[in-house]
Formats: C-alpha cells, structure tokens, sequence
C-alpha cells in the first residue's frame, strides 16, 4: 500500500482578540492611576490654557452683551453737535436758536442742549478756587433728562418754578468729588459764588459722560447770575432710528446755518462701539496667549507620555508577548495622552467658566460664554492630545517584544 505524501495542511494563523472600548479606556486609565502626581502636573498646563482662553472669550462676550443691552435701553439714535474749530479767529458758537432749528428737522423727536459757564463750583465758600475738581457748571435746558435718557436717582430735575432760582442737579462723579451723597433743602454748594441748593443727582449717563461731571443749573440763572452768554455748547438730538444717517448729515448747518464747517457732529453710540472694538483687539492678545499656555501644556503632555513609554517598556513587551498588536499598544498610549488632556480640558473649563461668573457678576454684566468657544476648548484639547501622545504611542508599538522584555 502507497502513503501518498505531501505538505501537511496549513494551520490558520490566529487572529488577535479585538479590544472593546472600555477595555481599551480601562487599559489606558490604569497608566494614569499609576502616576496620580505626574498627572496632576501635566493636566495643570492644559487646564492653565483652557482656563484662559474661556475666560478672555467669556469676559469679551459679557462685555458686549452688557452694551448690546445698554444700547438698546440708551438707543443708537442720539446724535450730539457742539461747536468746531474756527478758522476765523473768534470762538466758534452755534446759533443761538438752535435747538428751536434742529427740532424743525422732520425726523428729531426730541432736542435738549447744555452750555457751558465759567463758573465754578465747590464744597463750601473755604475751598482754596484753584480746587475745582474739573467740575463744569452747565445750564440745562428742561427737557434734557428725557433726551438723553438719564435719570436722577435722588431728588428730583429741575422745573419751570426752580430754573429760574439757585437749584443745581449734579453728575454722580461731580458729587462723588464734593463729596454729596443726598439732595435736600438743607444741602448747599457754594457755586458762582453764591450758595445753590441741591435739588437731584443724575445717574451715570454712558451716552453724554460729560455729564457725570457736570453741575447742571436752569438756563435762566445762567444768564442772570453766572456770566453766561445764552449760547448752547452741546445740542443732543433723538431721532427716528431709520433716519439718523440723514439727520446727521444736516445737522451742522441747521445749527451753525452761516458756518456749517464750524461743526462738530458726533453719534455717542460710535464711541461706546469703538472702546469695545479696540477691548477685543487686546482680548484677541490674550487669547493668543491663552493659547501659547496651552501648546506649552501639551508639550508637558507630550514629555509625560515618553517618559511612560520608557518607564514602561516590560508592561509593553509582555503585552506583545502575549499577543498584543502595535496597532492595540498604539491605541493605549493615545489614549491614555487623550484622557490627560481630556482631564485637563475639564478643570480649564470648569475654572474659565468660574472666573467669566465671577468678573461678570462682579461687574454686574451678564455672564455669557459662547457655544462656540466650549465647542472649540473641546476641540483644542483633544487636538492637543493627540498631537502629544501620537509619537509616543507610535515608538510604544514599534518595540520589539525581546527588548522590551529584556529592559532593566
């Protein structure tokens, strides 16, 4: 009988078991439980980075949500003409009727002026005159408060019976520096050189802060009692807010007809705008630094994993040994460097999100942090992960099973 031979059949070559996801966590979280303090030291620059990249963005955000809403309380529709540069020699002024000519302008739904005296005003009649504290004494038409849309938070404004006698209404900063906390019949200043009565203090006004350091007295008075001429130095203008484009544009010479160039018009508004760009310009400073501190974090991330990756080279070739891909091994130092970052990401959140309540509060604004930027914080520190923990997991799987083993 003939026994045929031949090559013996071929044995399937083992496939290797595949990890499950929590299998391949637990692995990777286990290195980290291992090395509590190293841990702690490298997630630290990740949280610094977060934290501060969170809270520029938050802070910047609360910032302009608190003038998006004082806006629409003060309005975008004021407009402000004032005296210009003369080219003629004598002061510019603007015409005396003014505020009558530009509340003839169709769309001006309400018109106030203010002008300036040379009075000045003190505590009492001992105040050495060079200490005037840079308050300016102004005459007030009425109507201003409803105009420029102030309020007087104690007392009362001033009405047709007191304009013409000496009452005074003060800014919050003007009686901050007279040191003047209440109104009443028995609180004087000495103004003009003569006692006025305090009747009202105004509250902050973001749309005409001269007026925080002014002290307001009746147009009447002015002209009797302190020197002034009769002519307004600010005329403010509410308009319809479709038309504020073309109500500026005519401003200036209905207020100055023979000398329209003589002008100066302003919208307030702008100016609250242009101090809230030129905050992001610095806020896009420190967010750039926010994100130096977090390449800096991830660095430290990245040093943590190779320093794991030498410290572990026996834990990596018995893993081999007993059948571990690369491709398994490569996974577990990833993610392990993406739960370091990951744990860092949280706290930076967590603190950025505290100090934006916290410095908005404080401010009374209201705290708010775009989607947008826990979105990207997210983003960056998962980027950042794995950018620090690829090479390392890539040098961990390309050890050969003998020498990792044979590692002291």
């Amino acid at each position: 009988m003939r026994i045929r031979r031949g090559a013996p059949p071929a044995t399937p070559r083992p496939r290797p078991a595949r990890m499950r996801l929590a299998d391949t966590v637990r692995v990777g979280g286990a290195g980290l439980r291992a090395r509590p303090a190293r841990v702690f030291l490298s997630a630290l620059g990740i949280a610094i980075g977060i934290a501060a990249m969170i809270a520029v963005v938050g802070i910047s955000s609360s910032g302009r949500e608190d003038l998006a809403r004082r806006l629409d309380v003060l309005g975008t529709n004021l407009l402000t003409v004032a005296p210009g540069q003369s080219f003629s020699g004598p002061a510019a002024h603007l015409a005396r009727d003014a505020v009558d000519m530009v509340a003839r302008i169709g769309p001006v739904e309400s018109v106030s002026a203010i002008g300036r005296t040379e009075a000045k005003v003190y505590r009492n009649d001992r105040i050495d005159p060079a200490l005037s504290g840079g308050i300016g004494v102004y005459a007030a038409r009425l109507d201003l408060p409803a105009t420029v849309r102030t309020a007087v938070v104690g007392g009362a404004w001033l009405n047709p019976a007191q304009e013409a006698y000496p009452a005074v209404v003060l800014g919050p900063k003007a009686a901050q520096r007279l040191g003047v906390h209440r109104p009443g019949p028995d609180v004087q200043v000495w103004l003009g050189n003569r006692w006025f009565t305090l009747v009202g203090l105004l509250s902050p006004t973001p749309l005409a802060p001269e007026l925080d350091t002014a002290a307001l007295v009746g147009w009447p008075i002015a002209e009797r009692e302190l020197g002034f001429d009769g002519y307004a130095t600010t005329v403010y203008a509410r308009t319809v807010p479709a038309s504020v484009g073309d109500v500026q544009a005519v401003l200036g010479a209905t207020a100055n007809p023979e000398n329209p160039s003589e002008t100066a018009v302003s919208r307030p508004s702008d100016a609250l705008a242009a101090k809230q760009a030129a905050d992001d310009a610095l806020d896009g400073l420190l967010l750039g630094l926010g994100a130096v501190a977090l390449l800096v974090g991830g660095v430290g991330v990245a040093n943590t994993m190779v320093i794991s990756v030498l410290e572990r080279r026996a834990e990596i070739g018995l893993r081999r040994a007993l059948g571990a891909t690369r491709g398994q091994i490569r996974t577990q130092f990833l993610v392990e460097s993406l739960l370091l970052s990951t744990l860092g990401g949280l706290a930076g959140l967590l603190v950025g999100t505290a100090v934006t309540t916290t410095y908005a509060t404080y401010r009374t604004w209201p705290p708010t942090i775009p989607p947008w930027a826990l979105a990207g914080a997210l983003a960056a520190t998962l980027a950042t992960g794995t950018l620090a923990g690829l090479y390392p997991a890539t040098r961990a799987s390309r050890q050969p099973p003998t020498e990792a083993l044979t590692a002291p």
